[in-house]
């Protein structure tokens, strides 16, 4: 089993900017992709943005130019930052983690982009 845990949410005013940390941990092997993902109320769970264990990113059309994903393989860690944040970023952001045996989500942390 795997578990993930996202953290780094809260209130930021619209321009600013946030960080967000994912950290998976258990039975790790070998990474295949670990993206974010968020969802507001209402709508369905999108991708925001994912990078494959070689490296390669990708990103929804709304982050691309503002939000920058990172990956760290030795602490089996992404982080997502997120500059000029608009308040039609705000959503609970989820971390997913995948390698060859599935595919594992994180609780999801509160962003919440309001003046």
């Amino acid at each position: 089993q795997v578990q993930v845990v996202e953290s780094g949410g809260g209130l930021v005013q619209p321009g600013g900017s946030l960080r967000l940390s994912c950290a998976a941990s258990g039975r790790i092997y070998s990474i295949n992709y670990m993206g974010w993902y968020r969802q507001a109320p209402g709508t369905e769970r999108d991708l925001v943005a994912g990078i494959s264990g070689a490296g390669v990113r990708n990103y929804a059309h709304s982050a691309k130019g503002r939000f920058t994903i990172s990956g760290d393989n030795a602490k089996n860690t992404v982080y997502l930052q997120m500059n000029s944040l608009k308040p039609d970023d705000t959503a609970v952001y989820y971390c997913k983690y995948s390698d060859q045996y599935g595919a594992f989500w994180g609780q999801g942390t509160q962003v919440t982009v309001s003046s």
